[in-house]
């Protein structure tokens, strides 16, 4: 009996005797594999032939070829937009950069620097200088005159035109071989803060004989160094650039400046207002 390739079931006659007809045997089914791979039948559908190749590529020409540049209208209004966009660019560039010009000029210039020496020259020498041995002057005709409150009121603040500041220039040893110990070594070296007209400057020097005699009298200019630290200075009408306060006609070791130094470049001006307290005291 022909077998049949699309049924399930196959039938097989019994040897030497008739053929049984419940004598059915189930077969399985032939694998997918076991058929020849018609590719067309799988990738058909895609329609990967030549011809639809060929008129892919016909539509293609066709489309194009209604749209094949831009109108001047449409070129102007690109270039337009394009040029609003750099000179935006451009103005913010130009203004961030003169920003940080000005800064730096700002934070470099001569009387930046300049207010800075005078800040840390004056709080270096003042926070190691003797509480109970500095003076306040005045200056008249090149004169140093301590400067005192009112006798009526001993507790006030004093303006003066220069300070002397003095302190130990030399370090306490063992043998004490700079007689620091002695009461009457109340200082070892001094330094002269004063304004000489429109320039702020300061004198080093031994003490004593320090930067005037006792009670006041002309400066000392021997076996002294000077440091100028800033130019075009100025202060405040009808003040001074030293002050202090005074309890009972005694100054109690804190003495401020203010001054104003000016750029001759620009006319622009930086306030100095700084302070030095003086922490050291000998004898008690």
């Amino acid at each position: 009996m022909a077998e049949d390739q699309n049924s399930k079931f196959e039938y097989r006659p019994r040897q030497g005797g008739n053929a049984n007809p419940k004598q059915l045997r189930m077969t399985k089914q032939k694998k997918t594999q076991d058929r020849p791979f018609d590719r067309r039948q799988r990738f058909g559908h895609l329609s990967f032939g030549h011809s639809c190749l060929f008129r892919i590529s016909d539509f293609v020409l066709r489309a194009s070829g209604r749209n094949l540049g831009m109108t001047l209208v449409e070129l102007v209004t690109a270039m337009a937009a394009a040029l609003i966009v750099i000179a935006g660019v451009g103005m913010l560039l130009a203004g961030g950069n003169h920003a940080w010009q000005r800064t730096y000029e700002s934070a470099n210039n001569k009387t930046n620097h300049q207010a800075q020496s005078v800040v840390a020259a004056f709080g270096a020498v003042g926070r190691k200088s003797n509480r109970g041995s500095y003076v306040l002057y005045r200056i008249a005709d090149q004169t140093l005159t301590p400067a005192l409150p009112p006798a009526d009121q001993p507790d006030a603040v004093v303006f003066g035109d220069a300070v002397e500041f003095r302190y130990w220039d030399v370090p306490l040893d063992l043998t004490d071989s700079y007689d620091l110990m002695n009461a009457e070594t109340t200082a070892t070296a001094y330094a002269l803060f004063y304004l000489d007209g429109n320039q702020l400057k300061v004198d080093y020097g031994p003490y004593p004989p320090g930067a005037a005699p006792a009670g006041g009298g002309a400066r000392n200019t021997t076996g002294i160094s000077t440091t100028l630290l800033a130019e075009n200075v100025t202060v405040e009408p009808g003040s001074a650039p030293f002050s202090h306060s005074t309890v009972g006609g005694t100054g109690q070791g804190s003495i401020r400046l203010n001054v104003i130094l000016a750029d001759p470049n620009d006319n622009r001006t930086t306030e100095v207002m700084t302070s030095a307290l003086m922490r050291n005291i000998w004898p008690r």
